[in-house]
């Protein structure tokens, strides 16, 4: 596959998981009496992966998540020279798939993106009030968390065909976690989306959710490389 193929199957991925995942948010969380509530965005967010995982994995090895594309570069299971691309692709199919979620959504009479839009915040902006460092602290664990997942479930040794299983679970177990604590993000192309639509205080903290998931990335990235003992395409 040329590397625009692969930069376009991210895009499409990434639109998945922003209109699946913060879809299930700002659409069905709340819904009255029908409401799916923190367990079914958890869900969404995994399903939305595991999905895609299927659809686009064997195109573009379906990234997703401009800390999953670093972490992998870390773990030398991806190219650096084609990072660049991959991280646009994604940040510019999280923005589509936030635009069209605030497409629908905004045809509701009432609604306003002061309720967040499922953006990804903390301190006042945390949906159980947690601290700048909480959130620092748990983006990096979680991400960390993630990356190791992703390079074990995929690598040479592991079981055939079950990668985007354990990738997705892992996602949907970090959202029951974590979602109190920042909305979860552990992705900055996710929080990114949401965060240029509500704009004002998810833009002046979009920060913590582009470096913390990269730090835990880059060091999970290392210990995967350490643990496994071995450096495999």
């Amino acid at each position: 596959m040329s590397l625009m193929q692969r930069a376009c199957a991210e895009f499409i991925g990434t639109f998945w998981l922003v209109l699946g995942g913060c879809g299930s948010a700002v659409l069905a969380a709340a819904f009255p009496g029908l409401g799916i509530g923190l367990l079914g965005v958890s869900l969404a967010f995994g399903l939305s992966v595991l999905t895609m995982a299927y659809a686009i994995g064997h195109v573009s090895g379906c990234h997703l998540n401009p800390a999953v594309s670093i972490g992998l570069v870390a773990g030398r299971r991806f190219p650096s020279s084609e990072l660049l691309p991959y991280i646009v692709a994604q940040v510019l199919g999280a923005l589509a798939g936030a635009g069209v979620l605030y497409l629908i959504a905004s045809g509701r009479p009432d609604f306003s993106t002061a309720g967040g839009f499922a953006a990804n915040g903390y301190d006042e902006h945390s949906p159980g009030s947690y601290s700048m460092t909480a959130g620092l602290v748990s983006e990096a664990v979680m991400t960390f968390m993630f990356l190791l997942i992703i390079l074990g479930a995929t690598d040479a040794r592991a079981p055939k065909g079950f990668a985007p299983i354990a990738i997705g679970l892992a996602l949907t177990l970090i959202h029951l976690v974590s979602i109190p604590v920042t909305n979860t993000s552990v992705n900055p192309a996710r929080s990114t989306g949401p965060a240029v639509f509500v704009g004002g205080w998810a833009l002046s903290q979009l920060w913590l959710f582009w470096v913390a998931p990269i730090l835990g990335a880059v060091a999970a990235g290392g210990v995967y490389r350490a643990v496994a003992g071995a450096d495999r395409p």
